[in-house]
């Protein structure tokens, strides 16, 4: 399942509390996403239509609860930037991640201490 990024925002919000109502998630964006009840509503209406949300009716009132954990989502994200991005090999993500100027030597040995910690687990 491929979000887009107001999809996530929404799904964040989702994620913190749920079952939610649409004022509810409306209450819970970072205040820079300034939308209004109506965009909410379609994107929310989207997200039931591509099983990531199920909506139930209360009255007058819909609520919603993810379908998707946030952990299935962020994978299939990883997937997909491993797939366009890397044409699906996890080796030249990680050696451009240890390229990177922007991580400091903590986050890189951070990183080192991760794959080594997971290659001991794997028994490699």
């Amino acid at each position: 399942m491929k979000l887009t990024e107001a999809e996530w925002q929404i799904m964040n919000a989702l994620w913190q509390k749920h079952p939610a109502t649409a004022r509810d998630i409306m209450d819970r964006l970072p205040e820079e996403v300034n939308w209004a009840y109506t965009t909410i509503k379609t994107m929310l209406t989207r997200l039931v239509e591509k099983k990531a949300v199920g909506e139930v009716k209360q009255g007058n009132t819909s609520v919603y609860e993810p379908l998707v954990s946030q952990q299935r989502a962020r994978l299939s994200a990883f997937r997909s930037l491993l797939d366009q991005a890397f044409d699906g090999a996890v080796g030249p993500l990680v050696h451009f991640l240890a390229e990177q100027e922007q991580f400091t030597a903590k986050e890189k040995a951070e990183l080192k201490k991760i794959l080594e910690s997971d290659a001991e687990s794997k028994g490699e």
